[in-house]
């Protein structure tokens, strides 16, 4: 019997690439998207462009617990990917209480639907590394205490925690990712590595001379974003419920990302690179990397493709489409 899978984010990177992977499985893929990414055209929307005619696409908002109650209602997915949320770290004061409305309720509304209308539903829930925040040590694994230094984090561990809570007191299939940064040329552009790839196709196309960036010492460990997608995939087809980190194990500083990028098309990230001050960001005392260990153990997952590759992914197909 064919499954049936609904993505919330579907018009993000990760949603994209999970709905290509998952009706290359043979799934029925549904996806929850925003009246204006149905209307809008040039947007993050384009990531669906190959398989626009092959997923079902529902109408609706993560804030809205109606929206989110009927299309559980009319999907009654097999298995539920919650990939959307306010995913940038960093926002002023004003904004916070929509930030977790957005990633805390969201996820509040999704399980308790979920419960009611289709318990056996797997469901998996995008964490991230940002929960972590300031770690104890590193590599940091499945047992490491959480320490958020953002709203975004703090909204990120409430739902792991209301998920746990689902999972042992209603038996819910549900489970946590905790995803470490993952790149691809379908990042959105206020991530630093895609105003990076892009600034270096518009300064190799005279449309730029300079990058301002902040701190270029800052370390990540940044993976490929279809590799992830397997994992989160896998942890659904798993015998038990349980929480994985998926990363790569590896770190690299913003400097290396520039020094890879440019190289691409053959130019000197020195020559063109300004640190500027409002974008610094304080270097981590513990860096922000995963041991992704247990995963690979138990379902046999670990990250592909090197970062070499992702950044030149990413830079030549900016190259081709910036203006």
């Amino acid at each position: 019997m064919q499954k049936r899978a609904l993505i919330t984010g579907i018009s993000g990177q990760d949603g994209s690439y999970l709905a290509e992977f998952l009706l290359s499985k043979g799934y029925e893929v549904h996806g929850l998207v925003r009246r204006e990414s149905l209307e809008v055209s040039g947007g993050r929307e384009d990531n669906l462009s190959s398989v626009r005619n092959r997923v079902i696409l529902h109408q609706g908002s993560i804030v809205d617990h109606l929206s989110l109650y009927r299309c559980i209602k009319d999907v009654q997915p097999d298995e539920c990917y919650h990939l959307a949320a306010a995913s940038f770290v960093h926002y002023g004061f004003e904004e916070e209480f929509q930030v977790m409305n957005s990633n805390f309720s969201a996820t509040h509304y999704l399980l308790a639907s979920i419960l009611e209308l289709r318990p056996q539903c797997r469901f998996f829930y995008a964490g991230s590394s940002e929960m972590f925040g300031k770690p104890d040590f590193a590599p940091q694994n499945e047992t490491s205490g959480f320490s958020p230094r953002s709203i975004y984090g703090i909204s990120k561990v409430a739902s792991h925690h209301l998920l746990q809570n689902y999972r042992s007191r209603e038996g819910l299939f549900a489970c946590t990712g905790f995803l470490y940064n993952h790149e691809s040329p379908r990042r959105a552009r206020h991530f630093v590595t895609r105003k990076i790839t892009r600034g270096v196709a518009r300064i190799a196309k005279g449309l730029d001379k300079t990058l301002k960036l902040g701190n270029l010492d800052a370390v990540r460990d940044w993976g490929y974003a279809p590799d992830f997608i397997q994992g989160m995939w896998m942890m659904l087809q798993a015998n038990e419920p349980r929480d994985y980190i998926l990363a790569t194990g590896k770190t690299h500083s913003v400097k290396d990302f520039l020094e890879i990028a440019f190289s691409t098309l053959e130019l000197d990230w020195k020559q063109f690179v300004e640190t500027d001050p409002k974008f610094f960001r304080e270097s981590d005392p513990i860096p922000l990397i995963g041991d992704p260990s247990r995963v690979y153990q138990e379902l046999g997952w670990k990250a592909q493709k090197p970062l070499t590759e992702i950044i030149r992914e990413m830079v030549l197909a900016d190259f081709q489409t910036v203006l």
